[in-house]
């Protein structure tokens, strides 16, 4: 069945790159408002293209982008069910200025698809559509019955899609989750992600003066509103990388040797950094790089803005000064609880007379599931037949905002796969995806879908 499932590609891969293309090229920037025609444009392309599969489909509203469903279940009750997890929406574009091709007018060039989307997550999705399109063409047995679920909103949170879970229950339940969104370990070594962590960001804004004032006039007078933010920041760390703010760390999983040696630890960060460039790296005291960034939680500025910023100079004292966060988190970990840490932590740091406003504070709590589960051996199966290497076992520092409560709404095993590099470009100008693991990719899940209807 394998070499039927390749022949199956070769011979519709005009008409694969065709409709994969046509994915590609809907502008889906789901932080963005002006897009909200197109979100809309590409659901119904999704409708369409699941309806042709023989799928039953339905669109579902939630308080942003919709979410597409589409189900074939006639396994029957006694078969398994699967679901399959992805999402249509992608991060902005910029800086434009760097992307060498039109980042929504995919190019296909030296093996690589180039376009915003083409690995995150647009390209995973479409393999996994693609991959079940071919197995309820090709299975001699297909005693399974399949769910697909794509949303609208994972890049800005998923919020939407949160809100409608508990109303989707009965629809959701399913025996095995896979959520196709991941990475590989390296380049030809596939990875079974059982793990990953959760999320809290917070904007925070301090303001003194109504506008910026005279550095002379007031200097020495005015409490700068850049510098009370900076200092107050800089005491959250101590010399040894730990978080310093009063209950941080409250509740967090910790793990034992045990429940560590079934994850592979040879990962090399160090080398996956310099892949972008980076030189310089840090960790936690008495932590491996690995730990550091898969079984800890961080906090981390992702921008501070204030005052005068362009060329030449301009002697003033900011009216008001901008910091935001985002902190990764470990199982056991509570966003909100977090969050409230650290509007403590600033109230207590921040110089009394100075307006403090607050941003945003929402998050996701962070998951690890078993590394026994039927899902998981099953998918580490599927891998190493089509790779013909050890798959490996691991954890993400990264963050899924919807997958913690998927798991609960399904009621199934979860696990997190996916065939993406950090040479793609996520998130970054030039996103791509080479048609070799897109391939591999459909391959793995109708590998997945036979294993599971063999029994």
């Amino acid at each position: 069945m394998f070499e039927d499932y390749q022949g199956w590609f070769k011979e519709n891969r005009a008409s694969i790159l065709e409709d994969f293309f046509a994915f590609l090229r809907f502008p889906t920037i789901s932080s963005d408002l002006s897009h909200k025609k197109d979100m809309l444009l590409c659901t119904n392309w999704l409708v369409s293209y699941l309806e042709k599969m023989k799928m039953d489909v339905e669109i579902w509203e939630t308080s942003g982008h919709p979410s597409v469903f589409a189900y074939r279940l006639t396994g029957g009750e006694e078969a398994p069910t699967l679901l399959f997890y992805g999402h249509y929406d992608v991060q902005p574009v910029e800086p434009l200025e760097e992307w060498k091709t039109s980042p929504f007018e995919p190019q296909l060039i030296e093996g690589k698809v180039y376009a915003r989307g083409a690995v995150d997550n647009k390209g995973q999705g479409f393999y996994t559509m693609l991959g079940i399109k071919a197995f309820l063409e090709l299975a001699k047995n297909s005693r399974l019955n399949i769910k697909v679920l794509m949303e609208g909103e994972e890049e800005v949170g998923s919020s939407g899609l949160e809100g409608i879970l508990r109303y989707k229950k009965h629809a959701l339940s399913a025996d095995h989750v896979f959520i196709v969104d991941l990475d590989m370990y390296e380049e030809h070594i596939p990875a079974v992600t059982l793990g990953i962590r959760g999320v809290a960001v917070l904007n925070v804004t301090v303001r003194n003066a109504c506008v910026n004032s005279h550095s002379g006039i007031y200097g020495g007078v005015l409490v700068n509103p850049a510098q009370a933010l900076t200092v107050a920041v800089g005491k959250m760390w101590d010399a040894k990388g730990n978080v310093t703010i009063p209950h941080f760390y409250d509740g967090m999983k910790i793990f034992n040797k045990k429940e560590l040696e079934h994850f592979d630890w040879t990962l090399d960060l160090k080398k996956r950094a310099s892949s972008i460039g980076a030189r310089a790296l840090q960790k936690e005291s008495n932590r491996s790089l690995l730990e550091s960034n898969w079984i800890r939680p961080t906090l981390e500025i992702n921008g501070m803005q204030s005052g005068y910023t362009e060329g030449g100079f301009q002697t003033i004292i900011p009216s008001q000064a901008t910091v935001h966060f985002s902190c990764r988190l470990v199982e056991g970990q509570s966003p909100g609880e977090v969050v409230k840490a650290i509007k403590s932590f600033l109230a207590c740091h921040l110089p009394e007379g100075l307006d403090v406003k607050f941003d945003g504070g929402h998050g996701t709590e962070g998951l690890i599931t078993s590394p026994h589960s039927k899902t998981a051996r099953s998918t580490i199966i599927a891998y190493e037949r089509l790779f013909h290497t050890r798959c490996r076992s691991v954890l993400c520092g990264a963050t899924i905002p919807i997958v913690p409560m998927l798991s609960k709404i399904c009621g199934g095993e979860i696990v997190m796969i996916g065939l993406g590099l950090p040479t793609d470009g996520m998130h970054a100008p030039n996103e791509s995806f080479g048609l070799d693991r897109f391939e591999k990719g459909f391959l793995s899940i109708t590998q997945i879908l036979e294993g599971f209807s063999e029994g």
